[in-house]
């Protein structure tokens, strides 16, 4: 019998370290257990697969491929994608699953997979489900090649409008799988584009694929200020996360970032529900309030939001980490590229970002702290956590970890669903109060067992 390593089991996808927490037996099992459980539901049986720019992926994607077909299923290869095109595919192709190879802003040796069926994304028991071995009867698939990308870029093309001419814009595709997609579109994009780090290379030689980190926007930030560009846009290493870069080079944090469109679709959609994540700002979800908006605050994943937006009827979500989700003009899946064309259409019609921005003057938070934590015990310190708080403050929020409001700010400490770490994030109205915040959250940390250096 397989055994999985346990770990690799998320809430809301399968990851791990290639060649050890993560094989190519893992692969095998669970393509084979996805199959007959798309074949069991569906008639047609039909399984769209991509992967991204890792090494690992081609390897990884055959021994998926193989399991599959056992199951007996119809499986359409879409090739090197884009997290995004692969969702895109499943909806063109009316399939009845999709899986996506890919190890998102993990480290180069990670990988893993996406999955969802045609009625919702894979997370929770259902990814759980995916690790009970059953017996192997094999029947035969067929396997099928197809390329998408230009439509798919075509669908992108058209939700361009009015991009003024004298626009100059910095991608950093981070070497991830963006990068031949980005190249095609960009041309089709009025303005003058500077495209860096576009060649797809699994090692990713020039930074870290994740648009979040200050650390690895050095490059693009050094790009604007060279081209003198209105903006910089990064993605991370499967294109479903943005990270904006304003033209002095200070990053837009992904909740901003909900606010902006936010701001942009209220003043069509009076009324409309919009999701933030529990690592939002309170500022975000009192001005959707005061615009007219329903704000709903959710747990943290891609996964998990776009189940959210379904229950709610929600048109516009986004994470922290630089997930953006519309379902007003679009699929309600997070696309980076598309949220990039709907920001360049924001810019474009008299959009001031100085003034947007100074909303959250007066506010002093921290980006997203990592704290590095074993897998299998980082749920166990929000357990320690949770328990030594209760009885200390009113205003305690469980959606996903642990976040509490204060007179003068908040604090959130939740576990990843994605690495071995705890995240921090922390807010308040004077530099003071978030020195006196960190300091909370510190001492709590250290109680729950964990070592804590200087947290900023």
């Amino acid at each position: 019998m397989h055994k999985f390593d346990k770990s690799i089991f998320r809430e809301y996808d399968i990851r791990g370290i290639v060649s050890d927490t993560l094989n190519l037996k893992d692969a095998y099992y669970i393509g084979y257990n996805f199959g007959k459980q798309i074949k069991d539901k569906f008639s047609s049986n039909t399984i769209v697969i991509g992967f991204d720019g890792r090494l690992s992926s081609p390897i990884i994607e055959k021994n998926l491929i193989e399991g599959l077909f056992d199951a007996g299923a119809n499986i359409i290869r879409v090739g090197l994608c884009s997290s995004p095109m692969l969702y895109f595919s499943q909806i063109k192709l009316k399939a009845d699953g999709a899986i996506m190879i890919t190890g998102s802003h993990n480290p180069s040796n990670y990988n893993g997979f996406k999955i969802l069926s045609k009625e919702e994304s894979y997370y929770g028991k259902k990814i759980i489900s995916l690790s009970k071995i059953k017996r192997i009867k094999k029947l035969k698939g067929q396997i099928n090649n197809y390329n998408i990308k230009n439509t798919y870029i075509r669908e992108l093309v058209n939700a361009i409008k009015d991009i003024k001419e004298n626009l100059k814009v910095v991608w950093d595709a981070g070497n991830g799988s963006t990068g031949e997609l980005l190249t095609k579109l960009v041309k089709h994009i009025p303005g003058k584009h500077v495209l860096i780090n576009s060649e797809i290379d699994g090692t990713f030689p020039a930074h870290h694929p994740d648009p979040t980190e200050e650390k690895n926007l050095k490059q693009i930030k050094n790009k604007i200020a060279e081209e003198n560009a209105d903006l910089g846009i990064a993605f991370d290493g499967d294109g479903d996360r943005i990270g904006v870069v304003d033209s002095k080079g200070n990053l837009i944090s992904g909740d901003k970032l909900l606010l902006l469109y936010a701001t942009d679709l209220l003043r069509s959609q009076k009324g409309a529900s919009i999701i933030g994540d529990v690592k939002a700002s309170n500022i975000i979800f009192d001005e959707i309030d005061s615009l007219g908006g329903k704000p709903i605050m959710w747990k943290t994943g891609h996964s998990l939001i776009k189940a959210k937006m379904k229950e709610t009827g929600s048109i516009l979500a986004g994470e922290m980490s630089g997930h953006i989700f519309f379902a007003d003009k679009y699929y309600g899946f997070d696309d980076a590229m598309y949220a990039a064309i709907r920001l360049l259409n924001i810019i474009s019609n008299n959009f001031n970002m100085i003034k947007f921005l100074e909303k959250f003057k007066g506010f002093f938070s921290t980006p997203e702290i990592k704290v590095y934590c074993n897998d299998r015990e980082k749920f166990k310190i929000i357990k320690k956590i949770h328990k030594e708080i209760t009885a200390q403050y009113e205003d305690i929020n469980l959606i996903d970890g642990v976040r509490v409001n204060l007179k003068n700010g908040w604090w959130l400490i939740r576990a990843s669903n994605t690495q071995p770490a705890i995240i921090l994030r922390c807010e308040s109205n004077s530099q003071k109060g978030l020195l006196e915040i960190l300091n909370k959250v510190s001492i709590l940390l250290s109680n729950a067992g964990l070592e804590v250096k200087d947290l900023l």
